[in-house]
């Protein structure tokens, strides 16, 4: 999209572009990190198990190089005791390679999580496409993984070249010394050489891993029509979405009006707002606003109340309360239970007077007991 636009890659990745990502296998992931973890790891894991390692092979040479003469010529016995020797073998090498399996798999974990994308093992012929291909190698990414081959190359080869200095004597002395003392301590200083080595990868990961974060993150980077789009997908169009939203309003305002024939009381300001209110002793424990509304939806709940002869009541402190802290559907505030109660009894009054369908459906009251929090302008 960037490309087509000319837009430019600003604006941070979304939720579901980094999910998508993570779908396709396009996590941060870092070469020199993972390297070092596996070098340290084997080299440490030499010292420690390597001499039991040793011990059960040099069993194992012994015991299966030592061969009678009657196991020579029975062409059963060879098979199965080179069977046997085979799976010692793997056996006592299982702990090495174990724990390379964990360091294999600690590297990717430390980047970018647990993560597996059968579509990052898909087939992809631009591949195989050889103009594709140069134009990667002379990419700037190719241009920095060069620079740190480069310098991969300088810090290891200066750290095994001090390392070798340091140690020239030690492995010149090696020669004056028994065959079954130097190759143990000829073991011991390749193992040590290659620890060294490996520990002169940490300063390659130290660089290495921000700039995978930095490097993924602005691969992941999106223009601001690239957002649009996805929100538009997402959310679905914006006209589309306005209707929904109106035949929305206009179902909830009906099922609204509908209940204005069953309020006891409609309270008015006396034009600018118009709030139905509901008490049912047996089933309420507080009056509940069936319906409420502004202006012209003011003037329609009014209009539907005459017609059913609901009656209606101006006090406009008091329907400026229930309009600003109550919502269709809820009970009112224990504020204003003792003003409601007063106009609810004034209504229950009037409706046990026998002249009640002669008097004006329209009342007036004031000096009701609003708290002055519950005042609006």
């Amino acid at each position: 999209m960037a490309e087509d636009t000319g837009q430019e890659r600003t604006e941070a990745p979304t939720p579901k572009r980094l999910q998508q990502a993570r779908e396709k296998g396009q996590v941060p992931a870092s070469r020199e990190l993972n390297t070092m973890i596996m070098m340290l790891i084997a080299g440490s894991s030499i010292m420690f198990i390597g001499p039991g390692i040793v011990e059960n092979f040099l069993d194992l040479f012994r015991r299966y190089l030592n061969i009678s003469r009657e196991n020579i010529f029975d062409i059963t016995a060879m098979p199965v005791m080179l069977k046997t020797a085979i799976i010692e073998a793997l056996v006592s090498i299982s702990p090495f390679f174990a724990v390379m399996i964990v360091a294999a798999i600690a590297g990717p974990l430390m980047m970018g999580g647990v993560n597996f994308s059968t579509k990052a093992l898909a087939f992809k012929w631009d591949k195989l496409n050889p103009v594709s291909g140069m134009g990667r190698v002379f990419s700037k990414k190719g241009f920095v993984e060069l620079i740190k081959a480069l310098i991969k190359f300088i810090i290891i080869g200066t750290t095994a070249v001090l390392f070798l200095y340091t140690k020239i004597d030690v492995y010149l002395g090696l020669s004056s010394e028994p065959l079954v003392q130097a190759l143990p301590h000829m073991a011991n200083l390749l193992i040590w050489s290659f620890l060294a080595i490996a520990s002169s990868l940490v300063l390659i990961a130290l660089v290495d891993v921000p700039f995978q974060i930095y490097d993924h993150a602005q691969q992941l980077k999106m223009t601001f029509q690239e957002i649009k789009d996805e929100n538009k997908d997402t959310e679905g169009n914006p006209d589309v979405r306005g209707r929904i939203k109106n035949v929305q309003r206009e179902l909830a305002q009906r099922r609204m009006m509908a209940e204005v024939p069953k309020a006891d009381v409609i309270i008015t300001n006396p034009e600018h707002y118009s709030i139905a209110v509901k008490y049912d002793q047996e089933n309420m424990a507080a009056p509940v606003v069936v319906a409420k509304g502004v202006d012209m939806i003011a003037m329609q709940i009014r209009t539907i109340a005459r017609e059913h002869e609901v009656p209606i009541l101006q006090a406009p402190p008091l329907a400026r309360a229930l309009h600003h802290t109550t919502e269709v559907d809820d009970e009112i505030p224990a504020a204003l239970y003792l003003a409601v109660a007063q106009v609810l009894a004034y209504i229950f009054k009037l409706r046990t007077d026998p002249r009640w369908n002669t008097y004006n459906k329209e009342h007036k009251m004031g000096n009701l007991p609003i708290p002055d929090d519950m005042q609006f302008d």
